[in-house]
């Protein structure tokens, strides 16, 4: 395995099959990637206006990387060993912005120092860390998609799931994959109804692998606790509904139960979870404990 790095000066605003690799990498290295905030490190104090953010300079990623063996068809398997984040993070919401947006009369912006393993929100709170990535996927495969809309891809799934120690799989459209990722935060809850999570740069280490005679239709995320189908759609019951039957399609070859008896299953242990609901498209997730994969010896990326 030979570690390579890539620096935030290569970056794009789009996941597409046009852009030129700005690093190539052969299945199984590592790459140390270090990525802007989402707005481009552009909000500088709390006195920063909407009028003085360029809006067209928005989740910025990383990449994209040209993955040598990757072809049409197969799967690209992506580890996150490390996340290391900056000391200061951002917010803001405003007018028209989140769930909020609505009721919302000015925009507003908060500066967030990052310190001891914490958020300071204000002079009361101090927030967990839960450093995770917001933008993290390979190009689509028709035309080109905006880092701030998820989908099959990958894309702004701002999954919280989505941290150290995770695998994510991603289905390759195009060769290379041209892999790319960005928009870290520093902490987000699920949903991230006011349109930002803890908006840090950082950097990222990841471990890029080929995996061939894999086929997937949307991403995958994988972690000690279990798997998830994640689904980008128009509604959150179609992303739902989706991610469901995803999740029972793949697992019904490995088991001798019938269609309705892990429908049944999956109703008593599985858990439809909402990664965001502010982008242009919706993202969830349903979700399986990995004891339930063990029990039936379930593998679905076996090791080699």
């Amino acid at each position: 395995m030979e570690q390579k790095k890539l620096d935030r000066t290569s970056f794009i605003y789009s996941m597409s099959k046009e852009h030129a690799p700005a690093l190539r990498v052969n299945s199984g290295d590592q790459v140390v990637i270090d990525t802007y905030d989402c707005f481009e490190d552009q909000i500088t104090s709390e006195q920063t206006t909407f009028q003085t953010v360029d809006w067209n300079r928005i989740n910025p990623a990383t990449g994209p990387v040209y993955v040598e063996e990757a072809q049409p068809g197969d799967v690209l398997k992506v580890s996150i060993d490390e996340i290391k984040l900056g000391n200061r993070g951002v917010m803001s919401t405003g007018p028209n912005l989140g769930v909020m947006g609505h009721q919302l009369e000015n925009f507003e912006v908060k500066v967030l120092p990052v310190q001891d393993g914490h958020v300071a929100f204000d002079d009361q709170l101090q927030i967990p860390l839960n450093p995770m990535i917001g933008v993290i996927g390979v190009a689509p495969e028709k035309e080109a998609v905006s880092n701030g809309t998820p989908g099959a891809h990958g894309g702004n799934m701002d999954t919280k799931l989505i941290a150290k120690g995770a695998t994510l799989y991603f289905p390759v459209f195009h060769q290379g994959a041209l892999f790319a990722l960005g928009d870290l935060h520093a902490a987000m809850g699920d949903g991230e109804i006011g349109v930002s999570g803890v908006e840090i740069p950082g950097e990222v280490t990841v471990t890029l692998e080929v995996l061939k005679e894999k086929q997937l239709q949307h991403p995958i995320v994988e972690n000690n606790d279990g798997v998830a189908f994640l689904v980008s759609k128009e509604t959150l019951d179609e992303a739902v509904d989706v991610a469901v039957e995803e999740m029972i399609q793949t697992l019904k070859p490995y088991t001798n139960l019938s269609l309705g008896q892990l429908t049944m299953l999956m109703s008593a242990v599985g858990q439809v979870q909402v990664s965001q609901v502010v982008d242009p498209l919706k993202t969830a997730r349903f979700f399986v404990p990995r004891y339930v994969l063990e029990a039936y010896g379930i593998q679905l990326f076996p090791s080699t």
